[in-house]
């Protein structure tokens, strides 16, 4: 099992996350560095967020973009108008390119849900000429995230299954400060730094927010819907008290906290 995200449908995404991951392209692609006339890989393109900005970023020679779900594939392949850009269906832990074929070799929001992350950065690697760049980014699920910590520190406090989830989600692989930079340290990348990008997730209302997850979208959503009525009930009501905290249902703004590593292939 080469992803531990789960989808459903492309909108459902887009509302949980793809719009937040556009947010965040930009700072990555500033951190990871681009430059006119360079190939790039974008590893778990999900519905483009990182590879329709890269296309704006800079005048890119080709951008190849992968990932593991159809579902993903399909909707960015639909999305795409641009000739430099061509999307595939693929592994991150084996990459369908030859040795040395990118400049730089990109993964924006995937590397915490790569069971085996490790063998994905070297993969990154490998694709990637002498002198290219390897970059990632991922949330800060225990500490960054706090918005999406409302509703696990919720569930937590109701079922020992909440608990359970708890403890995944916020120990996901690459998540705590340093671990990236280890794993890119191991795998034999060079100069290798580690920083945070941060940007805001606004909602208009709870429903703006709950609703992906209600739906069944990614891991919390996963959670959810395995509850039974009664208790799917007592969720849903109890992280809407959450979200509210006393006040009229409306908007809310929330910080988040991404870690984002780079390395020099030798």
């Amino acid at each position: 099992m080469s992803s531990s995200f789960n989808v459903h449908n492309a909108a459902g995404y887009e509302q949980l996350m793809g719009r937040w991951s556009q947010k965040l392209a930009s700072p990555f692609i500033e951190f990871a560095g681009l430059a006119d006339g360079e190939k790039v890989l974008d590893v778990g393109c999900g519905t483009g967020s990182l590879t329709f900005a890269l296309a704006k970023a800079a005048d890119l020679s080709e951008i190849a973009a992968i990932d593991y779900s159809p579902v993903f594939v399909e909707e960015a392949i639909r999305r795409n108008i641009d000739p430099r850009i061509k999307i595939g269906q693929a592994d991150a832990c084996s990459l369908p390119f030859e040795d040395g074929g990118f400049d730089r070799a990109l993964a924006l929001l995937v590397l915490h849900f790569v069971p085996e992350a490790g063998r994905a950065v070297g993969e990154m690697r490998r694709v990637v000429r002498p002198g290219g760049v390897v970059a990632a980014a991922v949330w800060d699920h225990l500490g960054g995230m706090p918005g999406m910590r409302m509703m696990v520190d919720t569930v937590a406090a109701l079922s020992e299954t909440g608990r359970q989830l708890r403890n995944r989600y916020c120990f996901q692989p690459m998540m705590q400060p340093g671990e990236m930079k280890r794993t890119f340290v191991e795998q034999g990348l060079l100069d290798v730094t580690e920083t945070q990008l941060v940007i805001r997730m606004e909602y208009q209302s709870f429903n703006d927010y709950w609703a992906p997850i209600a739906a069944g979208e990614g891991p919390l959503g996963k959670y959810v819907a395995t509850l039974d009525a009664p208790e799917r009930a007592r969720v849903d009501a109890a992280v809407r008290d959450a979200y509210e905290a006393g006040r009229l249902d409306g908007p809310r703004s929330f910080a988040n906290v991404a870690w984002a590593c780079r390395g020099i292939v030798p």
